[in-house]
Parts: C-alpha cells; structure tokens; sequence
C-alpha cells in the first residue's frame, strides 16, 4: 500500500533516499535497496506516518527497528569490497534480525540470507511480512545468534544487538576476506565495528562510530521475554 488518507509514502522514502546521501551513505547500490524496500510495512500501522524519519521505532518485546541511516551504513560496510550489482554474495547471515527490515536490504545482496532472531513472535511476523512483500531469499530462524552450529564459510555477517565483547565463535565462520558488521560494548559505550577475516586465525578490526543498540542475549524467547 503506498497510500493513505493522502500520506504518499514513495514520496517520503525518496526524501529518506536523499536524507542517507547527505548523510554520508554513497554506495548507489545501497541507497537503490533502500528505495525498493516499503520500510512502512515493517512496522505497526501506528508509526506508518513516522517510518521513514531517521529514527529508530519500537516493534515490540523491547526491541526496535534500527534507523535508516544505520541499516544503509552497516549495509554499506558489508559489501563495501564487493564489485558488481545484483546478488554479489552467496550467503550473509543477519543476527537480531528483529522486524526482518535488514533481511529485506541484504535479499538484494545475496542468494540466501539467513536471519537469525531470538523472539519467536517477532519471527512470524516478519516472515508474513517478508511473504507480503515477495521476499523469497530469505529464511528466518527461531534461534541463538551465539549458537550458529552447521554454518561456515559465510560471504558477510551483520549483527543488530551489541555483545559486551566481540564473539570470535562469529568470525569463524567468515570466509577469507568476508566481513562481520557489529556494535560492541554496554549501554551507553558501543562501537560499530568492521571486522575483516584475513585468514583462519587472524582479522582486522576497525571502529566506525558510536552507536546504541540493544544488548545481544543468548538463547531463546517463547513470549517475548
């Protein structure tokens, strides 16, 4: 639906597409995704009129949907040494996927992303959302992102929940050269950082800028809590 009661939202998400370039988001591959996907839809009808305002929104269960400036610069450093348009990646993990609106951004990235959430209402939601949209590439788990046994060799991981400290559990399953994107740190002390595999026992780091993201938790949520 890209109307109602007179609020036009392509309108407002090209004004959201111009707000990300002044803002310092430059990869045109990024800021096209971000002008395909109805960010509206992602959220409950009462915060329709406020979706595409950088700011992030409660999607229930004490969880958020992350700022459009955010979700475009995590994208961004993700693909960043990737040439090419289209499905540049075979496999990218998304950890707190939450609402599934990051998910929605890397589908047009990658041949599969899989999402990894921890709140089980908050995953039927966003796979019914995902459907409504005709976003095929993109499966949606009920589980751990500390526990991601059975996959390797992964092409990219973004994380939205900030770990205390950097799982290096996570890093292993880069490939050479692939990217974890992740706050790290407390409350009112996290770094977006860059992590880039050189080799089985070795990365590079790199902080990107302050962030605030909610904690990531181990296990798994029935209900929400």
């Amino acid at each position: 639906m890209e109307a109602k009661s007179g609020f036009t939202f392509k309108r407002v998400r090209e004004q959201m597409v111009e707000m990300l370039l002044e803002m310092g988001i430059k990869d045109f591959r990024v800021l096209d995704a971000m002008s395909q996907i109805a960010r509206h839809q992602f959220l409950d009808e009462a915060f329709w009129s406020r979706a595409y305002e950088n700011r992030s929104l409660t999607i229930g269960y004490k969880q958020t949907i992350s700022q459009p400036y955010i979700v475009a610069r995590m994208t961004e450093l993700l693909i960043e040494k990737a040439s090419g348009r289209g499905k540049i990646f075979k496999k990218i993990i998304d950890i707190g996927s939450g609402s599934g609106y990051q998910s929605a951004i890397l589908s047009f990235f990658a041949e599969e992303v899989i999402s990894i959430e921890r709140i089980k209402p908050l995953v039927s939601k966003s796979r019914s959302t995902l459907l409504n949209l005709g976003i095929k590439n993109v499966s949606i788990i009920n589980g751990d992102g500390y526990m991601l046994d059975g996959l390797k060799n992964v092409d990219g991981i973004i994380c939205a929940a900030a770990p205390p400290e950097i799982p290096e559990d996570l890093i292993k399953l880069l490939k050479k050269d692939a990217r974890l994107i992740l706050p790290v740190g407390f409350k009112d002390m996290q770094k977006l950082i860059c992590i880039e595999k050189q080799n089985k026992n070795s990365y590079e780091k790199f902080e990107v800028e302050d962030v605030a993201f909610v904690p990531m938790l181990g296990g798994i949520s029935r209900n929400g809590d």
